[in-house]
């Protein structure tokens, strides 16, 4: 597969996609990828990929590199799982992005190429660091209390329940707390309504307030 056929293919692609090739060069840019981070394919072929984006990581270490972990561990086989990370816009905001590997082999060079598939979660983070935001406010709301009003009875949580309270409580994501527990978004998402339910209250922020005055955490 040469840079035009595959450019050709990512056209007709709707989510945002580029692809590098075995050098860490831009290969081919869709126009989705140009309205999600507004460079123009132009503006990117043949240019680095680790110099135009600077993505880093959930832990703020950096991604894109001289030497790319994501393309060396693609060039040997290696199952890429999805991945998140920080990047550079045009603009110079910095966007999430979920990203999704596909290896190709150009049969004709016998080099390789390297599709990212896109999805903007830049309003995913910002909502997880809002409520983690209001957790330690809400905590420090909670030490300045002396008095607290009666409780009332609530059924009890379980044994993962309690431990995924626990994380959120001490500021995480809930991307992070997903990885820590190797659970899916989804899964997570149930149990906090499960969570809520039994605590008989309506947020994440409120149940972690109410476990604590509990003594459940």
């Amino acid at each position: 597969m040469v840079a035009a056929e595959l450019s050709r293919l990512l056209e007709r692609t709707a989510p945002a996609a580029f692809a590098v090739d075995d050098e860490g060069l831009i290969c081919a840019w869709n126009r989705a990828a140009e309205r999600l981070l507004g460079y123009s394919a132009s503006q990117t072929l043949r240019n680095a990929c680790a110099s135009l984006l600077r993505g880093r990581s959930t832990l703020d270490t950096n991604i894109c590199g001289e030497s790319c972990r994501i393309m060396d561990c693609a060039l040997r086989g290696q199952e890429i799982p999805r991945f998140e990370m920080e990047v550079r816009a045009r603009s110079g905001r910095r966007a999430w992005l979920g990203v999704f590997i596909l290896v190709f082999q150009d049969d004709r060079t016998g080099g390789h190429v390297v599709v990212h598939i896109l999805d903007d979660i830049s309003h995913t983070k910002r909502r997880d660091e809002l409520a983690a935001k209001l957790v330690r406010a809400a905590q420090q709301l909670s030490s300045l209390s002396e008095v607290a009003a009666p409780l009332p009875p609530a059924l009890a949580l379980t044994q993962r329940e309690g431990q995924l309270l626990r994380l959120l409580a001490q500021g995480k994501t809930t991307a992070v707390v997903s990885r820590e527990l190797r659970i899916s978004p989804g899964t997570l998402r149930n149990h906090l309504y499960h969570i809520n339910e039994k605590l008989l209250t309506h947020s994440r922020v409120e149940a972690i307030m109410q476990a604590k005055r509990r003594g459940i955490i």
